[in-house]
């Protein structure tokens, strides 16, 4: 994406139809304000905004939009901002006079340009006794509808993006008008289109707005316009165990028992003189159908909260000023008087352990006393449009929690300000496992977004990424809330395989339905039902019965398990043939779950055939009795029995999965699943894979050379390699005695890993180079050095003698897993110092499955070692 500067000469074309904007443009965001685009335009009509984006399409170049201002992303250096102030008109249509069926549109509907404001539009529909659902801020524009939009009625009438039925805008692909949905005919550009995608698209602006195309207008269904009883409390916390009893009862007592027209808005702040620690509650009350307000009291509120400091009854332009932020804390934060910086994430459960915890720590460790949260009720009409509805696909909350950094105006750009923006990030990273999602209208290009922006749609996200890379494929938007890329391949394989009855199907349904909620594309394959069907054609059994009567298939099961192993030993490769059959049934699934398999050390004899893709076993364990239970029959001999004593086995799966309890056993997956699998997925596991760029004809011709190096030499590379060996490490279970590698791309990640866990590094270099007593073994030759431009042949490896207690666990970490040869040699070299390989955990950046590395370790008797790569790749 091309960046400009005021030089550029292509700017020129760009400002001969389209107004400049000349005077300083002031935003809300005051991040915002430090960013120096390229140039701002202000268009006064609709080919302006076409010419903008066609010019973008030419010069390869980024646009960005200023609504509000209040979007950290609306000024971006060197990128061309467009200013959309001059498209500020709001209209009001009857339903019936828009194109389709009227009845499913009754009453009025509202249209609002690209440019207004929210104050604009609540102005404007109150003088016709009508309200659009928006947020809670009066400057906010556009771009905060179109990524959800929360505020006081929308526990009654749904986000703001939920009442939108239409839009006109302007396609990122091609510069041309769309219009989508119910839109007015009167306010339909001539020349305009529907698009064939239109449903797609309109799903897409329903919560991801701003990432497809420039908004012209955007079209609402109306409500009847509410008048408004907001009360006030204020209380001194004198310390934690009161402020946990306090949000006890506030969601247990409170927002547990008020109707759906009601919503409570938490805040957890200091006293103006910063001397006091303070929770404040402001409960808003809204009539529901427009007619004047019944004021009693709610019981559950008098209980838990007593009298309220403050009580008005407002309409919807006295309500923005009622916001305790506004008013209240620190004497009110309108008029100027200080700058924020804000990230917002949903939480289901206020009263979790953990989730106290660490609102807590973050209201501790606030680097200034003007920082504070702010918790705003979910659930209501919220909840009850499905989260795949709409783009916006965070649904299951019960509070959003607003973590705002605040500071003195005067303190811009300085490190105040840097200090409290920090502190937010921080806080939301803390939070981020425990919470439900992230609010996507807050995010942007900066890297620190990225963790958030992946939470920030729920099982939506893979489904905008589709339609980002066919919406604008030249990334014309490309800093708006970033979307994910999407995958071009399979990129999980879970085989799930155990002994008969320990549940391996039903665990398999469970973690489908996981990764199905998670946005993913699942796929499903019983290994064992192809062997049935085989064996019934064989030899007469009822396939239906072998596939559905447990009892039924347990007395033919001595008979099935025969059968195979007699077609194995006729036909060798038959296990291969139904793995990728499986493989290639999966269609165009993300993730691939297969039962069944029956092959030993299947990850390090089967991954070769799926290189480009990530093989992972996971073992499902029960206890004989639980299985018996089950109706498991005597000796099962199912070819694939083995317990959670490694010892007992030849290799280790890459996890065991208890699942002894049918009655907690759907939980315990789901934990497993979140705990285990969905990380092999992130998003960052990409943006790694990214950095490892290919260096073709190197070292010889026709050989692609990776170079995994690369990735140090990234800005944050080492910073993401490190972030996940740490999961791998914390997940060991044992006191790690050292961390160690091998010269010389070793050295590099485990340098940086051994740093961070707090454990001696311990080096692993050629012979000669470490001083005695050593230890020492021969290396083959690597994959790389035994190419013809290497003359290298053997050599030897060293470490000192004792520098790990015998028997300790150990972490390898290498670069690259190719041919296995060098880690075959490093666990050698360490059961020679007493060290066996189920004791050692080894950790790689990249791993090439075509060259069977993990083969090679287990025929060389170290199949037990826990192998761990975070990247995957093809070819050699």
């Amino acid at each position: 994406m091309a960046a400009f500067t005021q030089h550029a000469a292509a700017l020129a074309e760009l400002t001969a139809p389209v107004p400049l904007v000349k005077e300083s443009k002031t935003v809300k965001n005051r991040e915002a304000s430090l960013h120096r685009p390229a140039l701002i335009v202000r268009p006064k009509k609709l080919q302006h905004v076409q010419h903008c984006v066609r010019w973008a399409l030419k010069h390869k170049a980024g646009l960005t939009v200023i609504g509000g201002g209040h979007s950290g992303h609306c000024l971006w250096p060197d990128i061309v901002s467009i200013d959309m102030s001059y498209f500020d008109q709001v209209h009001i249509f009857e339903a019936d006079k828009i194109e389709g069926d009227a009845a499913s549109n009754p009453g009025f509907v509202v249209v609002a340009e690209g440019g207004c404001k929210t104050g604009d539009i609540v102005q404007t529909t109150m003088k016709k006794g009508l309200t659009v659902p928006l947020g809670a801020c009066p400057s906010v524009g556009a771009g905060m509808w179109l990524q959800g939009g929360i505020g006081h009625l929308s526990r009654l009438h749904g986000l703001a993006c939920d009442s939108i039925i239409g839009a006109v805008m302007v396609s990122a692909d091609s510069g041309d008008v769309l219009h989508v949905g119910h839109v007015p005919i009167q306010r339909r550009p001539p020349g305009s289109e529907r698009p064939e995608n239109e449903a797609d698209l309109l799903w897409a602006i329903k919560g991801a707005g701003t990432n497809f195309g420039i908004i012209i207008s955007v079209t609402f269904k109306a409500h009847p316009a509410s008048t408004y009883l907001t009360q006030n409390w204020g209380f001194p916390l004198s310390n934690d165990d009161e402020l946990r009893r306090k949000l006890f009862e506030l969601d247990k007592l409170v927002a547990g028992e008020l109707p759906r027209n009601c919503s409570l808005d938490v805040y957890l702040y200091n006293d103006a003189d910063a001397s006091q620690l303070r929770i404040g509650v402001t409960m808003v009350r809204c009539s529901m159908t427009g007619h004047t307000l019944e004021t009693q009291s709610l019981t559950s509120v008098d209980d838990v909260l007593g009298p309220e400091d403050s009580m008005r009854v407002v309409d919807g332009v006295g309500l923005f000023e009622t916001e305790m932020y506004m008013s209240q804390i620190h004497g009110g934060h309108s008029g100027g008087k200080t700058s924020s910086f804000k990230r917002c994430l949903f939480l289901s459960d206020i009263r979790a352990e953990f989730v106290v915890y660490y609102l807590i720590a973050a209201i501790w460790t606030r680097p200034s006393p003007l920082c504070y949260l702010h918790l705003l009720q979910g659930g209501g009409a919220i909840a009850d449009v499905a989260a795949q509805a709409t783009a916006f696909g965070c649904r299951d909350w019960g509070f959003a929690c607003v973590i705002t950094g605040v500071w003195p105006r005067d303190q811009d750009g300085t490190e105040t300000a840097r200090d409290a923006v920090r502190w937010v990030y921080k806080s939301a990273e803390t939070l981020l496992p425990w919470s439900s999602g992230a609010y996507g209208a807050d995010l942007g290009p900066d890297p620190r977004d990225t963790a958030l922006a992946v939470k920030a749609f729920g099982p939506n996200r893979l489904r905008l990424s589709r339609l980002k890379r066919n919406l604008d494929p030249r990334h014309v938007l490309a800093h708006a809330c970033p979307l994910s890329k999407v995958p071009k391949e399979l990129k999980l394989v879970v085989l799930v395989t155990g002994e008969s009855c320990a549940g391996k199907d039903f665990c398999a349904e469970v973690w489908s339905s996981m990764f199905t909620k998670e946005g993913f594309t699942v796929s499903t394959a019983s290994i064992s039902n192809a062997i049935k069907q085989e064996y019934a054609a064989a030899s007469g059994a009822d396939l239906a019965s072998l596939l559905h009567n447990r009892a039924y298939k347990e007395h033919h099961r001595p008979a099935m398990t025969a059968f195979y192993l007699d077609q194995v030993r006729r036909r060798p490769q038959l296990p291969k043939e139904h793995f990728l059959d499986a493989v290639h049934g999966a269609g165009n699934a993300n993730v691939l779950l297969i039962t069944g398999m029956r092959e030993k050390a299947p990850v390090a004899t089967l991954s070769h055939l799926v290189p480009d893709s990530r093989l992972l076993e996971v073992r499902v364990e029960a206890s004989e009795e639980t299985r018996r239970s089950r109706g498991a029959s005597q000796g099962d001999g199912n070819g694939n029995s083995g317990t959670s004593n490694t010892s007992v086995v030849t290799y280790r799966p890459d996890f065991f999965h208890n699942n002894d309890s049918w009655s907690s056993g759907n939980e315990a997956a789901w934990f497993f699943d979140h705990k285990k699998l969905l990380h092999y997925l992130h998003e960052d596991l990409q943006r790694l894979a990214d950095m490892v760029r290919p260096v073709p004809d190197f070292p010889r011709r026709g050989m692609t050379f990776r170079h995994v190096l690369n990735i140090a030499q990234q800005r944050i590379g080492l910073t993401l390699c490190v972030r996940f060996f740490e999961m791998y490490y914390h997940g060991i279970g044992q006191n790690v005695a050292a961390v160690t590698a091998c010269e010389a791309g070793g050295f590099v990640f485990a340098s940086a890993l051994a740093e961070k866990v707090c454990v001696p590094l311990v080096l692993i270099r050629e012979a000669g180079k470490l001083p005695p007593p050593v230890i020492s073994v021969v290396k083959s030759p690597s994959h790389i050095s035994s190419s013809p431009s290497n003359t290298s042949t053997e050599e030897r490896i060293e470490m000192e003698r004792d520098v790990i207690q015998k028997g300790a666990p150990v972490v390898v970490v290498d670069d690259v897993l190719a041919s296995g040869e060098t880690l075959c040699a490093v666990l050698q070299l360490l059961d020679e110092a007493g060290i066996s390989a189920e004791n050692i955990t080894i950790m790689v950046v990249a791993e090439f499955p075509a060259h069977r590395g993990r083969d090679l370790l287990r025929r060389r008797g170290f199949g037990r070692a826990n192998i761990q790569s975070l990247l995957f790749f093809g070819g050699s």
